[in-house]
């Protein structure tokens, strides 16, 4: 096979031509034009950022003859020896594959042994994380006292791994990801040279997606020249890439902007359709959102863009979105980017957090809808400042009567607070009759059956349906009945008011499990409570006067529940024991004497 990836025919063979990496490669040229080299390096960094091709720069101009400043000829046949891997002086070791003692060893052996060709013997050793702990310790002994006219270098993308007691006798490099700018520069000079047109968006693109990496730009763009025609386009760039066009992100945030989940979920599944990775599409979404702040809060700073492109429609949203919007869409996509780590079901994540954007109104809005009203942010309704301000002061006077009296607040406060709360709509109200009602006869195996055919079930459903349903569980079931918990009240509230969703959930529970149950919602943070006041409940019916025929008097039918999902009541206490644990506490004490 003649041809060759541009990664391998555009190594670097000059510390000049490494890219991003200038710090580390004056350093070391400079130790070799003063002949300062140390026995023994260690180069860490992310993939693909020069630190194998350093180390061999570095192989040939400590052993080139015509080097100078530091810097190989190339031209020599030590140089070129190296370059093709015919030099025997120079050993490179895969770690991953020669990780044991015996292959350490081996080399201790033959590091004896004085250069055959060059003035130095140099061993390169790749991923050395990789060496287990007994060939750790036996290349240490070579590290400590290294022969004569030997040079250990250590490349590794996880340092972590790597003993202290090895570090420590090294010179430490880290290389760090090659920025954006850069490897544009470095791409133009490869294209120029191989005579390929290109378009400069499309660069960009690709060291985007590289993420700092030159070796996955140089093989991304490899790609990109077999998959274009003529040219290296942008619509060639997001393709190969799998990034998304500025076009289909602006049309994304305008439905967040504008609260249209359907037109939201509609962009996210055609993305989605075409091959558009979920990974990418969060991160592309976090970085436009920065971009709109940038651009928001100083406009004409074109040259700090990321992700955008300052054209007429991204200035058009960057000035009529609210900034409060583009803070709750970082941090529901920041969740989402966390979460898509630990889940198989990338899109269903996606589709969870383009509900709630487009939902429920951001939380810094929320913050403010709360704040003190103030004479210039004051509404229009006059007579809705009056009653909060009078509230206020009710609430200063009871704060200072209760600072006089030191007494407890009056009770009646407590239903003004959860009035005004109420008021306000924040809190969502769960049907506790029907809680209760399949409470009454829930089972744990009408719940494990439920739990089983869950995932069926949501498998079933319809896009939205399930977006809906995602952030929820089931707690408690019944022949007749399924209670389901929802990890945010708008979510809850949504689930209820479908009547569809419902009606599809009976539907294929019947299906599923023979019977068909009504879904009954209710949200996460009041389940534990209301499931407390229905057990308080049984226990007062179980406690109630028995009637002739020995079941429990009950109001209505007088009829009592099958199976109770409650646990049994605690034993009593003894009177004497609880007063001497008050007395003395729980602590037992021995006392010795001396």
């Amino acid at each position: 096979m003649s041809y060759q990836a541009l990664y391998r025919v555009w190594r670097p063979q000059r510390f000049e031509d490494v890219a991003g990496q200038t710090a580390i490669t004056q350093t070391l040229r400079n130790a070799l034009a003063q002949q300062k080299m140390s026995h023994a390096y260690l180069f860490t960094g992310p993939r693909g950022t020069g630190k194998t091709s350093a180390a061999k720069i570095f192989a040939k101009a400590i052993n080139c003859p015509n080097g100078r400043d530091g810097e190989p000829c190339n031209e020599c046949e030590i140089c070129q020896a190296i370059t093709t891997g015919q030099l025997n002086d120079v050993i490179e070791i895969d770690a991953a594959s020669n990780n044991g003692v015996e292959e350490i060893r081996d080399i201790r052996e033959k590091a004896n042994y004085a250069p055959t060709s060059a003035d130095y013997k140099v061993y390169i050793i790749d991923e050395v994380h990789m060496l287990s702990t007994g060939a750790f310790n036996a290349l240490l002994k070579t590290l400590e006292e290294p022969p004569k006219n030997v040079v250990f270098i250590l490349a590794t993308t996880e340092p972590h791994k790597i003993p202290l007691t090895i570090i420590s006798r090294t010179q430490r490099f880290d290389f760090k990801r090659i920025p954006t700018q850069e490897m544009i520069d470095r791409m133009t000079f490869i294209l120029d040279e191989e005579n390929v047109a290109y378009d400069e968006e499309a660069l960009t693109i690709i060291a985007r997606a590289a993420e700092g990496g030159m070796r996955d730009a140089l093989s991304i763009l490899d790609q990109t020249i077999s998959f274009a025609d003529e040219q290296i386009t942008v619509d060639d760039a997001v393709r190969i890439t799998g990034s998304l066009t500025q076009q289909l992100l602006l049309g994304y945030f305008e439905a967040v902007q504008q609260k249209d989940t359907e037109q939201g979920l509609a962009l996210l599944q055609s993305m989605l359709a075409e091959g558009k990775d979920a990974g990418r599409f969060t991160e592309d979404v976090i970085l436009f959102s920065r971009d709109l702040l940038v651009y928001q809060k100083a406009p004409g700073s074109d040259q700090l863009l990321q992700r955008a492109k300052a054209d007429e429609p991204f200035k058009q949203l960057s000035q009529s979105i609210d900034s409060a919007l583009l803070y709750e869409v970082i941090r529901v996509f920041n969740e989402t980017q966390r979460e898509l780590r630990l889940s198989n079901h990338a899109e269903v994540y996606l589709e969870v957090a383009t509900v709630r954007l487009t939902q429920a109104a951001p939380q810094a809005s929320a913050n403010a809808a709360v704040a003190p009203v103030t004479p210039q942010a004051a509404p229009a309704d006059g007579n809705e400042v009056n009653r909060l301000q009078n509230e206020l002061a009710e609430m200063k006077a009871m704060i200072q009567q209760l600072q006089q009296n030191g007494a407890a607040a009056p009770a009646a406060a407590k239903p003004k607070r959860a009035q005004v709360r109420r008021s306000k709509g924040i809190e969502f109200k769960p049907n506790k009759p029907a809680i209760h009602k399949v409470l009454e006869q829930a089972t744990k195996k009408d719940l494990a059956q439920l739990r089983d055919v869950w995932p069926d079930l949501m498998d079933v459903l319809t896009v939205t349906q399930r977006a809906v349903m995602k952030a929820s569980k089931p707690v408690a079931a019944s022949p007749t009945g399924l209670i389901v918990s929802f990890e945010y009240d708008i979510l809850c509230q949504k689930a209820t008011d479908d009547q569809d969703l419902i009606e599809n959930i009976g539907n294929h529970l019947e299906r599923f499990t023979g019977h068909r149950a009504q879904l009954v919602c209710v949200p996460q943070e009041q389940w534990t409570a209301i499931r407390q006041e229905f057990i308080d409940q049984m226990r007062m019916k179980d406690s109630a006067p028995q009637s002739q025929d020995g079941q429990p008097e009950m109001e209505g039918n007088g009829q009592s529940q099958v199976e109770q999902p409650v646990e049994p009541a605690p034993p009593k206490e003894d009177k004497v024991v609880t007063e001497a644990l008050q007395l003395f506490g729980e602590e037992v004490v021995v006392v010795q004497d001396d």
